[in-house]
């Protein structure tokens, strides 16, 4: 017994345990399985009930029709006996008619009685009984003839005091009351058995109905430990998703720190290596051509060979002069720290569309804000790296950049009539390009779209940013907001806050 409880409750502990076991999965599912078949056999049960309760019936029934015939035949003898007595003593005709009536239906009440127990193997009492039957009528009509030739008073009498037909009727009441007594032991025993049929279908229909009830119960609790079992993995998993979610925001967030930071420390190398180059090298390479000068003019020559390596060595050190300055801008335009933002816009975007020969159309704005450093090369690098897309990929002919300044929005649109966008949608896009351009944007509170062009060529770039992350702070607004610490403009605000 405790062996069977422990198997019981080791089983319950797996269907309500955290994991869909096999186990469990088929203790949920036997229930539903022993209920309907339990159901099928309850159904085939109740079918033989059916039949037996029926049989049971229908043996009733015809115990009772038996009855009823020989009821129906006893009541004629005595109905054409008495109506013949009743004719001998009055003399009145009126007592003929009933005798005649009960003759006529005897014979016809003879058969159905016959027939009714015929297939009983009773064919000898029955034959004994038609005997009887006939020459009791016989006695009877040879009675009335009788009546009607002699004196009726006295032949009357005379056949009343005798016991002519006595015997004859005492025989067939004896072989009915026979017959009635087997008849009724045999309705009893038809009316016990459909009683304890009826009695046992009746507790068989019960108890099936009991257990039923406790299928039900149990595949109700197996269906609710499913369910809080279910409820229990789903609070789970909602908590592990949230914690997911907090980590991946975490982790973005620091990313996007590290990123950011990581694009102030480029920033700062590109523009210490652009000031090297510029201090420099460039002093190197102007030092180089004014020594090949001062040579040049102190050494005079005829020979054309000579004067051929100075020319070409003047021109090598041009060449490096201007690599030294297109190096130099493209680290950290001079234009945007001595001129502003819109200016190293419009160098920028002319000498992209000079040297690869794009047709170039600008709309920028002649008055310029005052825009704090970190926002004004955040804004040249979007805009350089979309002129970058459109020379690597787009396969334009042409290139439209504008400015736009509302009242709380900056807008920065850059299109191009080119092959436009791949079939993979911009946002879901693995490019560095575009994910360096769309962090930047993040970076000052912006949003950067990457569509097709309203007129179906392609690609429009849009980065909008809120007007007041660009512009310059006054010293109180950068005290305020820094709590008082000096900021230089030059340094990104990661590396300090870093």
């Amino acid at each position: 017994m405790l062996s069977s409880y422990s198997i019981l409750r080791r089983a319950m502990n797996k269907i309500q345990g955290d994991e869909p076991t096999l186990i469990g999965r088929w203790y949920i599912a036997i229930p539903p399985i022993l209920l309907i078949g339990f159901l099928i056999g309850l159904f085939f049960l109740a079918s033989a009930g059916q039949s037996r309760l029926n049989a049971a019936n229908e043996r009733v029934h015809a115990s009772q029709l038996r009855q009823q015939s020989l009821i129906e035949f006893a009541a004629l003898v005595s109905n054409a006996e008495s109506a013949q007595r009743g004719y001998l003593l009055t003399g009145e005709v009126s007592y003929l008619q009933p005798y005649a009536d009960a003759v006529a239906r005897i014979g016809p009440a003879l058969d159905r009685l016959h027939e009714a127990y015929g297939r009983d193997g009773n064919g000898a009492m029955f034959q004994k009984l038609n005997l009887l039957t006939g020459k009791k009528l016989g006695e009877l009509a040879d009675s009335v003839a009788l009546y009607k030739k002699r004196a009726p008073s006295s032949f009357a009498v005379n056949a009343l005091s005798t016991d002519v037909g006595k015997r004859t009727m005492d025989e067939i009441v004896s072989i009915l009351s026979g017959i009635q007594a087997d008849e009724a032991l045999e309705l009893d025993r038809a009316t016990s058995q459909w009683r304890s049929d009826f009695r046992f279908w009746r507790w068989v229909a019960a108890i099936g109905a009991i257990f039923n009830i406790a299928l039900v119960v149990l595949a109700t609790f197996l269906v609710l430990a499913d369910m809080r079992r279910r409820a229990r993995q789903t609070l789970n998993l909602r908590d592990q998703k949230l914690e997911l979610e907090k980590q991946v925001k975490a982790r973005t967030e620091q990313l996007t720190a590290l990123s950011t930071h990581l694009q102030g420390v480029s920033e700062q190398e590109k523009s210490a290596l652009s000031r090297e180059l510029h201090d420099e090298l460039g002093g190197l390479l102007v030092a180089a051509r004014m020594d090949l000068s001062w040579l040049q003019q102190r050494l005079p020559t005829t020979d054309p060979g000579i004067s051929q390596r100075f020319k070409r060595i003047h021109e090598s050190l041009s060449a490096g002069v201007d690599l030294k300055r297109r190096v130099v801008e493209e680290l950290r335009p001079t234009l945007l720290d001595n001129m502003g933002l819109y200016s190293a816009l419009r160098w920028q975007f002319k000498e992209t569309c000079r040297r690869t020969g794009l047709k170039c159309t600008e709309s920028i704005p002649d008055d310029e804000l005052k825009f704090n450093a970190d926002a004004s090369i955040g804004v040249f690098r979007v805009a350089q790296e979309a002129l970058t897309n459109i020379l690597k990929h787009a396969e334009a002919s042409s290139a439209d950049l504008s400015i736009d300044v509302g009242a709380d929005v900056f807008e920065l649109r850059i299109s191009d009539d080119g092959k436009g966008l791949p079939r993979a949608r911009p946002e879901h896009s693995t490019s560095h390009g575009i994910a360096s351009m769309r962090h930047r944007v993040a970076a000052l509170g912006g949003t950067l779209e990457v569509t097709a062009a309203p007129s179906g060529l392609g690609t429009l770039v849009v980065a909008r940013f809120p007007l007041h992350a660009l512009l310059q702070q006054t010293p109180m607004e950068s005290a305020e907001s820094d709590g008082g610490r000096e900021i230089n403009p030059r340094l990104p605000s990661t590396l300090v806050n870093s």
